[in-house]
This record gives structure tokens, sequence and C-alpha cells, in this order.
């Protein structure tokens, strides 16, 4: 499987102070990578940086066998989409907010309804598509906030911890649905949690970054087996 992301010797910082270090990554076209490492580690840095909305101070990211910085700004944010904690939607329609990114791309009106329908089911609220976001629950508004992400057919997703604001059992619920899109879609994704155990479920391999630093990527039970340090070791105890 060719590699969609390569990213070398990278360097962020925000502030002034380093933000995240990563010497070499390679991410395959359809894989499915968990970020996990304790808070304020850098994993949302990691993510803001992918989505070129942070700017490296050295390193590159190369996209397709691109540096990113060739290529221009509203072409390579077309190609990914991006899911947050809070779901940051309008006050409209469910249908509206799940087709809101396509109206910007000036999408005929067939085509934007074949695609809400398709996506609204897919996450479970197509039920939903007249209410208002106003009268949603946080993990239906978690569902629409992901149909609308989907609905753009990007070639990346990035989901910064897209679950934690929700109730266990809503969690694991919209964890198993998105699970099952992803294995059928082989949408390249990069899932940042807390949650080990959710990020070995989830994840092809888990990357863990501590102290601002991309210490080891692997399968889960290959990190519990060799970690490469004792940082590492410690932090994936409970997996």
């Amino acid at each position: 499987m060719p590699n969609m992301i390569e990213v070398k010797n990278l360097l962020v910082q925000r502030n002034g102070r380093d933000a995240l270090k990563i010497e070499s990554l390679d991410i395959q076209k359809g894989e499915t990578l968990a970020v996990v490492g304790p808070n304020g580690a850098g994993k949302s840095t990691f993510l803001l940086a992918l989505a070129h909305l942070l700017k490296s101070k050295k390193g590159e990211i190369i996209f397709h066998g691109k540096p990113q910085k060739e290529w221009h700004d509203l072409e390579y944010r077309r190609k990914i989409a991006f899911v947050f904690q809070d779901p940051l939607l309008m006050d409209m329609s469910v249908r509206e907010n799940i087709a809101l990114g396509l109206k910007f791309r000036t999408m005929d009106k067939k085509e934007t309804h074949e695609r809400v329908d398709k996506w609204a089911t897919a996450m479970g609220v197509d039920k939903l598509l007249e209410r208002r976001a106003n009268q949603l629950s946080g993990g239906e508004a978690q569902r629409v906030s992901l149909a609308r992400a989907f609905v753009l057919d990007p070639e990346l997703l990035l989901m910064d911890e897209p679950f934690s604001a929700v109730d266990p059992q809503t969690r694991e619920k919209l964890l198993e649905d998105l699970s099952k899109v992803l294995a059928e879609d082989h949408r390249t994704t990069i899932f940042v949690t807390h949650n080990l155990k959710e990020a070995a479920q989830f994840g092809d391999r888990v990357a863990i970054i501590i102290n601002h630093e991309l210490k080891q990527v692997d399968q889960p039970e290959k990190i519990k087996q060799n970690p490469a340090d004792s940082s590492v070791r410690d932090f994936v105890k409970g997996l």
C-alpha cells in the first residue's frame, strides 16, 4: 500500500517553544492511525500541522509525494476534513449542517441531496434530518459532525478526541459504527484519543507522543512487548 503522508525531521513550535518533534513517520493510504499521549503532549499540534493550520519550523510533511508547502492552501484543505471534540454545529437543521461544506463548494442540489442522505444513513442520523441542531443530544450532534466530514469525501480524515464529551455507552456505540464505516470505506484516518484501549481497538497502528515528541509507532501489542523507552513503557502499562 502506498504512503499518503510522509513526515521528515519535523519541528513545530508554538509561542516560541517546541511543541512537536517527529523524526520520521509514514502513513499509508487507507490506514487508521490512533494517536495517544498525555495531556499537552503535542497530539492536537500534530493534527493542526497535518491540516496545514500550523506551519513547521523545520522539516516537512509530504502529501501524495508533494511537500505540503508546495500545495495551494485551498486545494490541500479540500482533501481534508477535521472533526473536533465539540461538534460546532450551526443553528439550522441537521440536513443543512451536513450539507454546509458542499454548499460552499457550490455542488448541485441533486448530488448534495444524495450525499447527505448516504452519510446521514451511514452515521445513523437519517431520521433526524429535519431536526434543528440545538435539539440534538451530544452523541447525535457528534454523529452529524461526522456525517458533515464524510460528505465532503475527504482523502484524509482528522479527528481530535471526537467522543470525549459523550457518555461511555454512547461513545462505545459511536466507535462501533465509525469502525464499521471506516472498514468498508478505507478512508485514511488519524484519530487522537486519551483512551489507550480505544486506540488499540480502533487503530491499525498506534502512535505515541510524549513530551512533544513522537516516541513510537506500531501495532499495540508490539508496543507493549517492546516499548521504545521507559516513558512509553510507563504510558502503555494499562494497555
